[in-house]
């Protein structure tokens, strides 16, 4: 039977099975595009967070092993037990997020003689660093003959 024999015709639906919103528009579209937007803003740095840092190669990974022990040892006792700065043993700094030194590291302490070492170290390393040093900070290795 048609309209015209008396029954009513019934709404479609819109096409690609969007609903409409109350306006008419379809709003299935733009509130997936949303959520995706907002998944990447808000879940983007814990991501990065989760990501181990980067290894520097060998060579890099020497020298960074050094500097530790020799710039930062300068300040914090040549061992890392403390000096004019605090112990940065395993054990001390336990319940320091590894992010926090990192940041430490990267941007130094303003006020402090901490400084920051951002103009010899890229973010990476100062986080590859913070790492090490959470899980005990290596000797230095000895030179080849």
């Amino acid at each position: 039977m048609s309209a015209a024999q008396g029954r009513p015709k019934q709404a479609r639906a819109p096409s690609g099975g969007q609903r409409s919103t109350r306006s008419g528009q379809r709003g299935g579209s733009c509130f997936v595009r949303a959520v995706a937007v907002l998944s990447a803003l808000l879940l983007g740095p814990v991501t990065a967070l989760a990501q181990a840092p980067a290894v520097p190669e060998a060579t890099r990974e020497h020298a960074l092993v050094r500097m530790v022990r020799q710039d930062c040892g300068s300040c914090h006792g040549m061992r890392l037990t403390g000096g004019l700065g605090p112990a940065l043993t395993r054990e001390a700094l336990a319940d320091v997020p590894l992010e926090s030194l990192a940041a430490v590291i990267y941007h130094g302490r303003p006020g402090t003689p901490m400084p920051p070492w951002k103009a010899m170290l890229s973010e990476p390393e100062a986080r590859w660093i913070a790492q090490r040093l959470l899980q005990g900070f290596p000797e230095e290795m000895a030179k080849a003959p």
